[in-house]
């Protein structure tokens, strides 16, 4: 069982995230967290999935495409971390991968597909990481972190938008 990363594990940017998850079982709350997850978005209309609480902000399933597309970036991270790369990883810019996501094009139920997709491949790839190699060390956006800490910024990351959901909206 992964425990939480230690604080020379990761830049201070990082604890924002990694302070939200409140335990060491990573496996049980991402169960949990997907989960929460497709009962929050499995619940809203397709025209509640659109809805921007403010002009210019992203609409329900802006958020939900956005989940998946950070899952899916700071996994590759993680995998290159773990896998012992050496190369400094580039950061994204997260508006333009929101912008170009065509993600109201889709239904919250094939964007759940999607989230359920990635979410089962990071569960994989964890798999497939020796316990030591979780502690392997590298530079993401010119800041130093381990393929453990990644893990929990990935899934604390996650956890920031439920949260900011539930005080926007109430739900």
């Amino acid at each position: 069982m992964l425990k939480r990363p230690e604080q020379n594990e990761y830049d201070p940017y990082f604890s924002r995230y990694i302070e939200l998850m409140p335990e060491d079982d990573i496996l049980a709350f991402l169960d949990r967290q997907r989960n929460r997850i497709n009962v929050f978005f499995g619940h809203l209309s397709e025209e509640q999935g659109s809805y921007r609480h403010e002009r210019g902000k992203w609409g329900f399933k802006e958020v939900l495409g956005h989940i998946s597309d950070s899952e899916r970036v700071m996994s590759y991270w993680m995998l290159s971390l773990a896998r012992g790369d050496t190369m400094k990883l580039l950061g994204y810019d997260q508006d333009t991968y929101v912008n170009n996501g065509c993600f109201g094009e889709h239904t919250i139920p094939e964007l759940l597909v999607d989230f359920e997709a990635v979410r089962q491949a990071t569960r994989t790839l964890m798999t497939t990481i020796a316990e030591t190699d979780w502690l392997r060390a590298g530079h993401v956006a010119d800041k130093a972190v381990t393929a453990r800490s990644l893990l929990y910024v990935m899934v604390g990351h996650t956890e920031h938008h439920l949260h900011v959901i539930q005080q926007q909206f109430g739900r």
